[in-house]
């Protein structure tokens, strides 16, 4: 899991997330973002956790429920793809999900459970597959991905969104 994947492994779109994955074991990167990210959610007040920066803006809860569910849509790929599903996969629209779902009623203890749940869940699975299968390839919206980018997309996804929590909510992880 040491091996970034290559740029004939995702589509171009992921590139900005796969760049900012430092060097590493993606598991082992995966793991301590886990425990910087749901420590950091425990910290905060419920009234940190609404805040928004802007009108219209999605507020604390809703950017960490985000991350939840985009986990969960990029893990579900993820195990598709290295089972060898040929089966084309959509893409997801997130403002769909947002309004989809009250993320506005979880509490802190409701988003640090969720998260951690879901993110021991595709740990789980990262750590049993196997080198064949993390480098095999599908289709993601009409785009070949590898379950090898994908594991590169969650964390970079992630380091995305936590930049913008320290940057725009003031959010210390």
């Amino acid at each position: 899991m040491n091996e970034r994947p290559n740029q004939e492994e995702y589509a171009a779109y992921y590139e900005g997330y796969i760049h900012l994955v430092p060097e590493g074991n993606v598991v082992e990167l995966l793991e301590k973002q886990a425990e910087r990210v749901e420590s950091a959610i425990r910290s905060l007040s419920e009234e940190e956790v609404n805040f928004s920066y802007g009108e219209g803006k999605w507020s604390v809860k809703e950017v960490f429920g985000h991350l939840i569910d985009n986990e969960r849509i990029m893990s579900a790929r993820l195990l598709r793809i290295a089972r060898g599903d040929n089966t084309s996969l959509p893409g997801y629209d997130q403002d769909i999900f947002m309004a989809g779902h009250p993320f506005e009623t979880y509490t802190v203890v409701n988003l640090a459970e969720e998260y951690a749940a879901v993110r021991h869940s595709t740990l789980l699975l990262l750590r049993r597959l196997s080198p064949e299968a993390m480098i095999r390839k599908g289709l993601v919206n009409d785009q070949v991905a590898s379950a090898r980018s994908i594991a590169y997309v969650i964390t970079g996804h992630e380091l995305h969104h936590l930049s913008i929590l320290r940057d725009r909510y003031n959010v210390q992880i």
